[in-house]
């Protein structure tokens, strides 16, 4: 019995301890909210854990501080995409139960990209929900090397392979679709994802754009500035966008992250819905763009650096 007591009281004081923490947590000095969850608390676990809330009349935001999970409700069932992972995969399944959803209705797991803090928590909503797990193949390729280099820790293993996307597809589920373009410079096969998203009935364009910042050097940098000059030239009528992180690292989306947003709307209900925001998102395409042509240069010149040493 007192074995068992004092086990009790550990696993009490641990929980009150993490909860203490993420009270007292908070942005360090210089960083916004939202950067807090990337930077100076990416690894506190307990402050990870915001609460969910919505953002347009089908769009809920259902995962941890640092990367966006996205639930979109439709009239046949539940979208999610992407899924972080561990140690925050049941914690997102407790969150779409709180905004009042089954995630037992999830029908598809649509990934933006092959990166583990993506889509860590595939496998665990999948045996859940019974979804269909949706990637580029390039991504899929993707993580299945990362798998065979290097084994998963249990919990992070990468989804069997299942549905592959493609240029021009259409993921529909019941009065929602979804088109598909690959958008590479982050990984190899980036997704991204438009939609229309409703404020008060009011249709938005709203885009997901599955890799926000260039990777592997001047051939991921030329990728992706490839991807930024399409979404120039395609998309810049977007009004929602639906990032994949709260808080930018590569290039920090103008006028407040995700979490800015949210508190901007809490304080004014009533007013204009702060996620709607045609020219934040112009403006981040421009910083992308010149960021992409700094990254390039950048990469350039430490390849010519290696050459010559």
């Amino acid at each position: 019995m007192r074995i068992a007591t004092r086990a009790a009281t550990f696993a009490l004081a641990v929980l009150a301890t993490g909860t203490l923490l993420a009270q007292q947590a908070g942005p360090a000095p210089g960083e916004s909210l939202s950067q807090s969850y990337r930077g100076s608390q990416a690894r506190n676990v307990e402050y990870q854990k915001i609460a969910p809330f919505k953002v347009m009349d089908n769009l809920y935001y259902v995962g941890p501080g640092t990367v966006a999970v996205w639930l979109i409700p439709t009239t046949q069932g539940l979208i999610l995409i992407d899924t972080a992972q561990e140690p925050y995969v049941d914690y997102i399944i407790d969150n779409i139960r709180k905004v009042g959803f089954d995630p037992k209705n999830i029908k598809y797991i649509l990934l933006t990209h092959g990166h583990l803090d993506h889509f860590g928590g595939a496998v665990k909503i999948q045996k859940l929900s019974g979804a269909r797990v949706g990637l580029s193949a390039a991504d899929w390729d993707f993580m299945e090397m990362g798998a065979a280099a290097r084994a998963p820790k249990a919990g992070d293993e990468p989804p069997k392979r299942d549905l592959v996307l493609k240029e021009g597809d259409t993921v529909k589920l019941g009065d929602t679709e979804l088109k598909v373009y690959i958008m590479p410079g982050h990984t190899p096969g980036s997704v991204t994802y438009t939609f229309t998203a409703y404020d008060n009935k009011k249709a938005h364009k709203a885009l997901v754009f599955g890799g926000p910042g260039p990777r592997n050097g001047v051939d991921g940098g030329t990728e992706f500035l490839a991807s930024v000059e399409r979404l120039e030239k395609q998309f810049a009528d977007t009004e929602v966008a639906v990032n994949v992180h709260s808080y930018l690292n590569s290039y920090p989306y103008s006028n407040g992250g995700i979490l800015e947003r949210r508190d901007t709307a809490a304080k004014n209900p009533k007013g204009p819905n702060p996620f709607v925001d045609n020219a934040s998102w112009r403006q981040w395409l421009k910083e992308a763009h010149a960021g992409a042509v700094k990254y390039i240069a950048d990469e350039k010149a430490k390849a010519d650096k290696g050459k010559t040493n």
